[in-house]
């Protein structure tokens, strides 16, 4: 198949385009709808210090490549963080393709892990949930906890946004998966530029919202970044689990949903934000931000009896 703009060899077939391009084409557009997201959201000002989550999987790394490639043009200065949940035969392998693309790209690096900040690490929190019969997924304990760490972090080293690699196929998911469980007010706090009360928490930017995964994935491989490309052991059979394959089928029959409901979703969001808190409170326990009382995290710790 040849290139629909220059002849040569086609690496992609955009179906949803009608489309197909080039190795050179196709980097071209995938770093233009970056920039594009960018300058659309307003995601990024010039001064800002952007912190960006990664894992050492696909997403994040070409999110972090991104943000290096363009960080003089943007004027930002970016540093990244790494959570380390403590997950046996899989976050240990994946520590060293993020230390690797940090040390090739000359990025400051930070890993945090569960085990010296909260007290255990993921898998020790599993079976304990198991053990107890909580009704308490990995996915939700390991939620929870990763977004406390990655604010802490962010705001420890001064940032002014924080970067996480969410494609085009994880907010379909996650619009989908809130809707499903008629969860406006996490519904609430998607989108390119989730809803944040100022000086409360650090502002969260998805620069990749606009790209599809399997387009993350062909990027990555094309600029040959150090990627693993290994799924989570606790993700399959999750809830999230079970609406990204309701998602991709219909996307294999009908093309355009993933855009279609990300789309959607924009258009709504507005009035969806109307139900959000409009104060938030501090946890009688930490102190940390939160709607509730308790903050899940610290309501997670009691019940796994973690001091």
């Amino acid at each position: 198949m040849q290139c629909s703009l220059c002849k040569a060899k086609a690496v992609i077939y955009r179906k949803y385009e009608g489309r197909a391009l080039c190795k050179k084409h196709f980097l071209e557009s995938v770093e233009k709808k970056f920039l594009k997201t960018i300058r659309k959201y307003e995601l990024l000002e010039r001064g800002d210090k952007v912190a960006v989550g990664i894992s050492g999987g696909k997403d994040s790394a070409t999110l972090l490549y991104l943000l290096s490639k363009f960080q003089d043009k943007l004027g930002i200065d970016v540093e990244a963080i790494l959570i380390n949940e403590g997950i046996q035969g899989y976050r240990n392998l994946t520590i060293p393709y993020a230390e690797k693309l940090a040390s090739k790209l000359k990025i400051p690096l930070h890993i945090v892990s569960f085990k010296e900040q909260i007290g255990k690490d993921l898998d020790e929190m599993v079976k304990i949930s198991q053990k107890e019969k909580l009704e308490l997924t990995p996915c939700t304990i390991c939620g929870v906890f990763r977004r406390l760490l990655l604010e802490k972090k962010a705001r420890e080293i001064k940032a002014t946004k924080l970067a996480i690699g969410h494609n085009l196929d994880d907010e379909a998911q996650s619009i989908l998966a809130n809707y499903f469980k008629g969860d406006l007010i996490r519904a609430a706090r998607l989108g390119p530029k989730p809803h944040v009360i100022e000086g409360v928490f650090v502002q969260r930017i998805k620069p990749l919202i606009d790209i599809p995964e399997k387009e993350v994935a062909l990027y990555a491989l094309l600029r040959n970044l150090p990627v693993d490309f290994a799924e989570c052991p606790y993700a399959q059979g999750s809830y999230r689990w079970d609406v990204r394959e309701l998602i991709n089928n219909f996307e294999l029959k009908h093309t355009g949903t993933k855009q279609n409901i990300v789309r959607t979703y924009e258009k709504i969001m507005p009035c969806i934000r109307e139900s959000l808190p409009k104060t938030i409170n501090r946890c009688e326990k930490c102190s940390m931000p939160t709607s509730r009382r308790i903050c899940k995290a610290c309501e997670i710790k009691e019940l796994l009896n973690i001091d």
